[in-house]
């Protein structure tokens, strides 16, 4: 029993060895069929660029008039110029009877009249073909494309000669055993170069150096795949699966040696795993009973590490509910802190312009002071329409100092709007309104290309104004103790719907930091700000699902843009 036993194993462990073995082969094929199809349809593509070049060049000007030495000197100038561009060895032009009558580099023969490929071209038809030819003698790939007349007459045809080796040198190293035979079976085109110029044997499998002894070979079928035993060099398998492709564009055979002593390791891993686990399940059947009773003894091991780790998983699963409701609870106040830091930075910058503010609502009210008193003076003088007059430009100022309040009230406010459609004109110009005292204080000239109609975007009034505001009020600090002082703004609709804000002063040190919080380059501790206006607008700006950036402009300053979303963009969706 014993024997029949290691037997019926050994039959077992040799089918799965075979089986596993011809898997790996298909899989290794697979790999082996796509590496030689992209090594083909590389080969053929930098091949075809040559091609194509031959055609394109066949109506080229500079190729017309060619008996006159002048025009033949211009022509193997741009000749040369073209051959330098795209690495062909040479550029020519030969005549109906095969004569050279231009060359770029002078690597062609001065008569291809005997040259199949240029018989080729004679007949109308685009000619190719390859070998090692004086007096260039090393390997090339030549294309000859007919050159017509005005009367569809060949009167030439363009010789376009590519180097075989600078193909080469472009393939990994790293890669598969490629080689590529031509109809005389003499490997033209190769990957690895001790493999050059070897041909096939009478037999008509494998291959042999062209001096000296032919190396060992032995061909074994498996499956449907051909397996070479070689020894062909360092960097060629000596257990290699062969496959090739014929190339009929480029008149070549492709070929690829994969090794494939990997696929028959692992079919030797697959088979004694196994054949271990047949001896093993017949050891285990020898040791039945003793096998009982450790695995009831197992069995209550296991269960007791199950209920230890229900236990554990349990306690992990209600602390990872705890987690989850304080991760909860602190988005919950990081969202109340941001929109407690937003509304500071609101009131940090009406702090800024209280000066210019209370200074805007002083003068009115001086004003409507002096206007009262005037007026009452003509009224008792009997002067009631200058009286009148006072009294309408008492109310031009009431109307004046209810804007800026309003302004004032709607900018300091917390908004808690959803985003809705709101004009950026009117934006910008409540801004500017608001910002106008602090800036004719620091003598900073405002200029805004006020476009003539609304334009609505996604956002809200009140956190688009604190945008702007904080982008005036940092261009003004920028501008301090300059001369020349001015912030342009423009809004622009062509392409993406973009505010641009730009002012002349000294730049941005870091633009890449520019939004970051608490970058600033304000001295530390000073009173101007901790460096959260920008990083405050880059928040609101992202919310409205914009964007905002800042650069340097070419000729100095800082430049802001604010990209928004149109509303009838976000309707049409």
């Amino acid at each position: 029993m014993v024997l029949v036993f290691l037997l019926a194993v050994a039959a077992l462990a040799g089918g799965v060895w075979r089986y596993g073995y011809l898997q790996a082969l298909e899989q290794l094929a697979r790999r082996a069929e796509a590496d030689l199809a992209l090594a083909s349809d590389r080969l053929s593509t930098e091949l075809q660029v040559y091609q194509e070049l031959a055609v394109l060049l066949t109506d080229h000007p500079m190729l017309v008039g060619l008996d006159d030495p002048d025009r033949r000197a211009d022509a193997q100038v741009q000749l040369l110029e073209v051959a330098d561009k795209t690495a062909a060895l040479d550029v020519a032009f030969a005549d109906t009877s095969g004569r050279i009558l231009v060359s770029a580099n002078g690597l062609t023969a001065d008569d291809v009249s005997d040259e199949p490929y240029f018989r080729r071209a004679l007949q109308g038809a685009l000619g190719s073909d390859h070998g090692i030819r004086a007096p260039l003698n090393r390997r090339a790939y030549y294309y000859a494309a007919p050159a017509f007349d005005a009367a569809g007459r060949v009167r030439g045809a363009v010789v376009v000669v590519a180097d075989v080796a600078s193909i080469e040198l472009a393939w990994p190293g790293s890669a598969p055993a490629v080689f590529f035979t031509d109809a005389n079976g003499e490997v033209f085109i190769t990957n690895r170069f001790e493999l050059l110029f070897w041909t096939r044997p009478e037999s008509g499998i494998g291959l042999v150096p062209p001096e000296g002894p032919a190396p060992e070979f032995r061909a074994a079928r498996t499956g449907a795949h051909d397996i070479w035993n070689i020894r062909w060099g360092p960097y060629v398998p000596t257990r290699a699966l062969h496959l090739q492709r014929h190339l009929p564009v480029v008149a070549l055979t492709g070929e690829i040696l994969v090794n494939a002593t990997p696929a028959r390791r692992l079919a030797w891993l697959q088979a004694s795993a196994v054949a271990a686990i047949c001896l093993a399940f017949g050891a285990m059947l020898f040791l039945a009973t003793e096998r009982r009773r450790t695995l009831a003894q197992a069995n209550a091991v296991l269960e007791s590490r199950v209920a230890k780790r229900t236990r554990a998983l349990s306690e992990a699963n209600a602390h990872l509910r705890q987690e989850i409701i304080e991760r909860l609870e602190a988005e919950a106040a990081l969202k109340r802190a941001q929109a407690d830091l937003v509304q500071a930075g609101k009131l940090s910058a009406l702090g800024q312009m209280s000066a210019g503010i209370s200074h805007e609502l002083n003068q009115p009210l001086m004003a409507i002071r002096s206007f009262a008193e005037n007026g009452a003076q003509y009224l008792e003088r009997g002067r009631s329409d200058k009286a009148g007059e006072n009294l309408s430009k008492i109310t031009d100022l009431a109307h004046r100092m209810g804007r800026i309040i309003r302004s004032l009230r709607a900018f300091a406010r917390q908004e808690s709007e959803e985003v809705r459609q709101v004009d950026i004109v009117a934006i910008l110009d409540g801004v500017i309104e608001l910002t106008g005292a602090r800036m004719r204080q620091d003598a900073v000239e405002i200029r805004f290309a006020r476009p003539e109609h609304p334009i609505w975007v996604r956002g809200g009034d009140v956190r688009l104004g604190q945008v702007f505001v904080n982008l005036l009020t940092n261009a003004a600090d920028a501008m301090a103790g300059q001369d020349d002082k001015c912030i342009r703004i423009e809004v622009t609709e062509t392409g993406p719907l973009t505010v641009i804000v730009r002012d002349t002063g000294p730049g941005i040190d870091l633009p890449d930091k520019v939004f970051e919080p608490f970058y600033s380059t304000k001295v530390v501790g000073a009173s101007e700000g901790m460096g959260l206006g920008l990083s405050i607008s880059y928040g609101i700006v992202q919310s409205f699902g914009g964007d905002i950036r800042g650069e340097n402009a070419p000729g100095g300053g800082a430049v802001f843009s604010v990209q928004l979303e149109p509303w009838q963009a976000e309707q049409a969706a």
